[in-house]
């Protein structure tokens, strides 16, 4: 396993050649999930790359997006997708491989939006789903419930 830190972090731009990481980490993101489902690797398969481009579709509607890979060195770790509105950043998706959870890589990224969205006078926003470990690191950040959706919180920070 390679050395994860914060401070080996950068962005870059997303890339057309950047889907088969993508499907992975969608993938290793709902590892336990699918797990406890018990279905064999086909079916774990097929459900996965139907939700990857459902997903990517409903992405596809937030305008000005910034769609970048997470590099821990050279090698992708993740991803990290904006949307710069007229009146809000939204932080539509942030999602790191297991080995990169944990470790204060995603509380970087999102104090890096936080100086954003002061410099633009904007709040940054986003939808969590209850179940979320995300949800924490979110409540610890400073974000606010504004909504609650049912099965998701919709957040709001202001600098």
């Amino acid at each position: 396993m390679m050395h994860i830190s914060p401070e080996s972090i950068s962005l870059r731009p997303a890339e057309s050649g950047d889907q088969a990481f993508l499907l992975e980490l969608y993938r290793d993101t709902r590892a336990v999930e699918m797990a406890a489902w018990g279905w064999d690797a086909n079916q774990q398969q097929m459900f996965l790359e139907l939700q990857f481009r459902a997903r990517n579709a409903s992405y596809s509607a937030y305008p000005n997006t910034e769609h970048s890979i997470i590099l821990n060195a050279d090698q992708p770790v993740g991803r990290l997708l904006i949307s710069r509105m007229e009146d809000e950043m939204r932080l539509v998706d942030i999602a790191l491989l297991a080995d990169a959870r944990g470790l204060g890589i995603g509380a970087k990224l999102i104090a890096q939006l936080f100086s954003q969205a002061v410099t633009e006078g904007k709040p940054l926003r986003l939808h969590v789903e209850k179940s979320n470990r995300a949800l924490e690191l979110y409540r610890r950040l400073g974000f606010q419930i504004i909504e609650d959706t049912g099965t998701q919180y919709f957040m709001e920070w202001r600098g």
